[in-house]
């Protein structure tokens, strides 16, 4: 880059940014920068998802029988289905868009310096560490194979200690979800840029602070469920365990109370994304802005009453499972409500179909389809037939990696200009999406067959009438982790030798497309002011 001291059409210097604000590794372990502290956040989220991805390409391979021996040993399939499971849900899904992107896109779209508290937002992630490498050491120590929600009396009187170190490692992770949601509500309700009230900030902001509340509120509950686990595993404490007059189905509340919450923490952020995505590559303003982002909230309060669903086989009565099966169900109107408005804004819009818009929607196909299939879960009559089954875990899947692994991906590819100031290859971009969405549909599509012929999940053996589809499955699971593994390269390609990009590649209106590519330390030179919506493309 030249010397010379250049200015953006913004009046930004191009030639002092974030990135370059600080030299040498311990400016970035220091870093009280909002954005570097996002990047930090997204090459560990990465790195424990290629861990992850290993441990399911696992699982998929040993499924196949494709050799007349067995890849895994019983004992070794139920860690790796532990492992992938808790991994995925507690270190990468849960922490992936909110923790990543957030912290990076939050503070400039609201027209801030940073976040409201920018050294506890360091500690999150130190914390967020520590979580991480003690849960991970359960891998090396007295390895875990309960699954990854833990359920007793299995977990805490029949296995390893190895169940204390994971419940430890998932507790410590839990603070530094509750620090982050109360820096992201603090920074929305304090830090707003003149002019910009809650009627005018972006949808992405909305999504990110109705999922903060649920982190604020919910988290506890799991926090103090693993607690007990520890007590009852330690010291013989009788809360979960029958022999020690305790009871199983207790954990089951505790647990599902925060987990199916913990489900709208991984989805609503995604939705965010989505939002800023689809009106952007429509170049229309966003169709019903004030029902999107109330809808927003209406997900985040009706999550946190329908954990019941979970439990519909466990005995409680039937009362509670009709109340349980209708609020699941209502679930669908704030979620219909968003989709229905995305496909509005598209209508009679000027959509272009570049990488990030694929991914875009990707989500909302496969997303559609996870939660129309949740709603034949929430039928109790169709839950005692699929319970159990590999219809669950299509369904799953469809939603958290349909679901939210498509709008990180989309995410990533649209944020990445302002992050880096480049371009990453719109053709890899999409490869990557075709590799992801055919790999994606070819892996879990034939999995709501199995479930409906009764396959049942966690199974080391299945019977052979279950082999074709397994082998199928297989299959799109390579091309699901040659996706992943192209758009890897297509960043890394774009960071380094990415053509440079334009202040708003995009066309975007939102305030993070209105300062350099990448910002200065400070993001704006300039407190910005706002007149008008997010999205006036008018």
């Amino acid at each position: 880059m030249s010397s010379a001291h250049t200015k953006t059409e913004h009046g930004h210097s191009t030639d002092h940014n974030y990135l370059n604000h600080g030299s040498g590794i311990w400016s970035w372990m220091t870093t009280l920068d909002h954005k570097r502290i996002g990047l930090m956040y997204f090459a560990t989220v990465s790195t424990l998802f290629l861990i992850g991805g290993f441990f399911a390409l696992g699982i998929r391979l040993h499924l196949a029988k494709f050799g007349a021996e067995p890849l895994l040993q019983p004992d070794t399939y139920n860690k790796f289905m532990t492992f992938h499971g808790a991994i995925m849900v507690f270190m990468v899904i849960i922490q992936g868009i909110p923790a990543f992107l957030g912290n990076f896109v939050l503070p400039i779209q609201l027209g801030a310096k940073d976040v409201a508290f920018p050294r506890l937002n360091l500690a999150s992630y130190y914390i967020f560490i520590a979580g991480a490498a003690i849960a991970a050491s359960s891998m090396i120590f007295n390895q875990v194979d309960t699954g990854w929600t833990f359920y007793t009396p299995y977990s805490t009187a029949k296995t390893s200690n190895g169940v204390i170190l994971l419940v430890l490692g998932a507790f410590t992770m839990g603070f530094s979800s509750i620090l982050t949601g109360l820096n992201f509500i603090v920074t929305t309700h304090k830090l707003r840029a003149p002019g910009m009230t809650m009627d005018r900030i972006p949808l992405m902001i909305w999504a990110l602070y109705s999922t903060s509340i649920i982190q604020i509120l919910a988290t506890p509950i799991l926090a103090i469920t693993l607690l007990l686990i520890g007590a009852e595993k330690t010291l013989g404490v009788g809360i979960f365990d029958p022999d020690l007059g305790g009871d199983p189905v207790l954990f089951q509340h505790f647990f599902w109370f925060y987990s199916h919450p913990a489900v709208y923490i991984m989805i609503l952020p995604a939705m965010g994304v989505i939002s800023e995505l689809i009106t952007a590559f429509s170049k229309k303003t966003i169709f019903g802005y004030r029902a999107i982002a109330y809808s927003s909230v209406a997900i985040a309060a009706v999550s946190f009453l329908v954990w019941g669903h979970h439990m519909f086989v466990s005995g409680q009565s039937t009362l509670a499972g009709i109340i349980f099966s209708i609020i699941t169900m209502f679930v669908g109107v704030p979620t219909a409500i968003k989709l229905f408005n995305w496909i509005s804004t598209m209508y009679r819009g000027t959509v272009t179909f570049e990488a990030p818009m694929l991914f875009a929607l990707g989500f909302m196909f496969l997303f559609t389809i996870g939660g129309l299939t949740g709603v034949f879960l929430a039928s109790t009559g169709m839950d005692v037939h699929f319970h159990d089954t590999y219809f669950v875990v299509a369904h799953f899947h469809y939603v958290m990696v349909g679901g939210t692994l498509m709008a990180l991906m989309g995410g990533i590819f649209y944020w990445f200009p302002k992050m880096f100031g480049r371009m990453t290859s719109d053709l890899g971009g999409r490869i990557s999406w075709v590799l992801i969405f055919t790999g994606f549909n070819v892996t879990f599509f034939p999995q709501f067959v199995l479930g409906a012929m009764g396959m049942p999940r966690r199974y080391f053996d299945y019977l052979p009438e279950y082999t074709n589809l397994n082998q199928i499955s297989t299959v799109g699971s390579w091309l699901i982790g040659l996706g992943f593994l192209v758009g890897l390269i297509t960043i890394i390609h774009g960071i380094f030798k990415g053509e440079k990009a334009s202040d708003n590649p995009w066309g975007a209106k939102t305030l993070e497309w209105q300062t350099s590519s990448p910002p200065p330390h400070e993001n704006f030179i300039n407190t910005p002011t706002v007149t008008a919506g997010p999205y006036d493309f008018r």
